[in-house]
């Protein structure tokens, strides 16, 4: 089997060291897994992920002009397709509980002028200003009171 770089193909692990694994490829040839692409996550214990004589898919991502071949795990895990355990469990791009996206309300600014959308947002702007220095006005005296 010839191994070039991308491709993706089984092995057998054939040692562990501190740093990565050792994996024999098909084709009688052997290769390098760093510590730093067994896992998606982080690895500080190689042996906690694979032990010797464990079937691994690997894929090779560089080989070096003295033979050396440098594979990794973690890459043929990112190209599997996700199930839905590994997806994430909060979404970020939700929209804000405070606006409301209701017809009404897009006919009222539909009908309003840019000018007038700019003094609104001019308006509530000062409002919330307003409100946090009252709010940090008191808490600003640094704890310490002059004695007169």
């Amino acid at each position: 089997m010839q191994v070039e770089v991308g491709t993706i193909t089984n092995g057998k692990v054939s040692g562990i060291a501190p740093f990565g694994a050792f994996v024999e490829l098909e084709g009688g040839k052997s290769g390098l897994v760093h510590i730093s692409e067994i896992a998606l996550e982080y690895v500080d214990d190689v042996s906690k992920h694979l032990k010797v004589g464990q079937e691994v898919k690997v894929k090779v991502i560089a080989i070096n002009p003295n033979g050396k071949i440098s594979l990794s795990i973690k890459k043929t895990l990112s190209e599997e397709p996700k199930t839905k355990k590994q997806q994430p469990q909060k979404s970020y791009n939700k929209a804000p509980e405070e606006f409301d996206f209701s017809a009404k309300k897009r006919k009222e600014n539909m009908s309003m002028s840019f000018e007038d959308k700019l003094l609104k947002f001019k308006q509530d702007s000062d409002e919330k200003i307003q409100d946090l220095k009252r709010n940090t006005e008191g808490k600003r005296s640094g704890g310490y009171r002059r004695a007169y």
